[in-house]
């Protein structure tokens, strides 16, 4: 009996860890299998890029992951990548919101927050009434930017909210899901009426567990601590490449149809070339997916083509600390709504994590358009800098031009997910499972960021593997 093959098609994140641990279900249930990865560009990792260049390092895409799940600690306690983790500096706990043309702090407690000059006094009081709005109990999805007008007003949305959206979606809340974006803040409604009185119920919870000694997240924010390593996020790709196998992984393979006959599936490459597979991982974005399967699954393809993603302009900015006469010891800053320019934020990536940076240089990472401007990419890189340059030097006070310049273009850099964007996955899902030995995976469907990632591959490559033993 021939060895059973399966294939993933797509070398980022999402591929490479649903191969792994493909490969780790099987070892435990004493089985084997052929594991091919495809990936088109020469390059694995997806948009997981670290590039080092002349002592700054500069991430292409996201710059780490936050260890308030344990999934990618998981991970990279398998892949003997523990010893070599770094964490994001104290420092990298203040973070900042622009809004007036000034930079403010956002608060971490009650007294901060009182005392802060982001939200009016006006603002404050709306905040605090949330505790007496109303729970709404729907199966309807809702608007990111209609359920914080509802519980926490609109100043809320346009200097806390909306910010933090185009901070990890680049994305507008009047458009996204609530329940998809943000599940846990829909939960915590659900489940207690509303985001004060949960804080409340869940603060004299956190004060119990510490008394009687057992060891609790903290109660309040999205908790975590900021994770890479020293030579880059690229490092947990490259690890998962090499344990997978070279010999596995096949670069500059682009898969332009898959077709399924005789209970097998026939993969076919831009060279005409094919693979026969028993099983398939289509781990790619969902704009490369529908293309792929449009041939043989057109109703899929159709659903598929209803996940939008943003446009994203990366541009990396060096200096001499000395030209920096603003503190850079924090996070970065996003901005609030109506700072009208293409600029969503910029990270202080030297003051987040060590080394990124030369000894008394600094790196700035700042994020270009987004949902709201979705023409950033018809800029030159000259423009896009020219754009940069201009808020950055005013905002960090900043007398000189950058001394080294580094520019990323994603015509698809994060899906967005919209109203409904549940139901959707649903209903992809559903058309899939008519198809013996077919799977997504990718940050199109469960959540954008690295954990929701491995969380999903680790689903993923359980249910391939239940199915190849049945």
């Amino acid at each position: 009996m021939a060895e059973r093959h399966i294939v993933i098609i797509g070398g980022g994140i999402s591929g490479l860890a649903t191969a792994f641990y493909i490969k780790q279900h099987l070892a435990r249930i004493n089985s084997t299998a052929k594991i091919t990865v495809l990936e088109s560009e020469s390059v694995i990792g997806g948009k997981i890029q670290s590039y080092q260049e002349n002592g700054y390092l500069c991430e292409w895409g996201p710059n780490g992951f936050l260890t308030n799940k344990p999934d990618t600690l998981e991970l990279c306690q398998y892949l003997g990548l523990t010893e070599q983790l770094l964490s994001s500096n104290d420092n990298a706990r203040k973070r900042f919101v622009v809004s007036n043309g000034e930079l403010n702090k956002l608060p971490h407690n009650q007294i901060e927050f009182l005392m802060n000059s982001l939200i009016s006094w006006r603002g404050k009081l709306r905040i605090a009434a949330e505790i007496f709005q109303s729970q709404r109990i729907s199966e309807i999805d809702e608007s990111l930017a209609d359920f914080t007008r509802r519980r926490l007003g609109q100043e809320a949305l346009d200097k806390l909210i909306a910010p933090m959206a185009s901070g990890i979606f680049a994305g507008d809340p009047e458009t996204m899901s609530l329940r998809a974006c943000f599940p846990r803040i829909y939960q915590l409604e659900q489940q207690y009426g509303g985001l004060l009185k949960a804080m409340l119920v869940l603060m004299k919870q956190h004060r119990k567990e510490k008394k009687n000694g057992q060891v609790s997240a903290s109660p309040a924010g999205p908790g975590g601590v900021l994770t890479s390593f020293a030579t880059g996020i690229a490092t947990l790709t490259k690890q998962l490449a090499s344990v997978i196998g070279e010999e596995n992984i096949l670069l500059d393979h682009k898969v332009i149809a898959i077709q399924h006959n005789d209970n097998v599936w026939t993969v076919q490459n831009q060279n005409g070339q094919t693979i026969i597979a028993d099983q398939i991982v289509l781990a790619t974005p969902a704009y490369v997916a529908k293309d792929i399967i449009q041939p043989s699954l057109p109703s899929v393809s159709e659903l598929l083509n209803q996940i939008n993603y943003s446009p994203l302009a990366v541009v990396c900015l060096g200096y001499n600390l000395k030209h920096v006469r603003r503190d850079v010891n924090g996070f970065g800053y996003l901005f609030a709504t109506g700072e009208n320019h293409h600029v969503l934020g910029t990270l202080w990536d030297s003051s987040i994590f060590a080394s990124r940076a030369p000894d008394n240089m600094v790196l700035f990472r700042s994020m270009l358009g987004g949902a709201k401007y979705p023409d950033i990419l018809n800029y030159t890189d000259k423009e896009l800098e020219s754009i940069t340059c201009q808020q950055l030097h005013k905002i960090m006070m900043i007398d000189n031009s950058p001394a080294m310049v580094k520019i990323f273009r994603h015509k698809y850099a994060i899906p967005q997910y919209r109203v409904g964007h549940c139901e959707l996955v649903k209903q992809i899902e559903n058309s899939i499972s008519e198809h013996s030995g077919l799977y997504l995976n990718n940050n199109a469907y469960y959540g954008v960021g690295i954990n929701d990632c491995i969380a999903a591959a680790k689903k993923v490559a359980l249910k391939v593997v239940n199915d190849y033993i049945i």
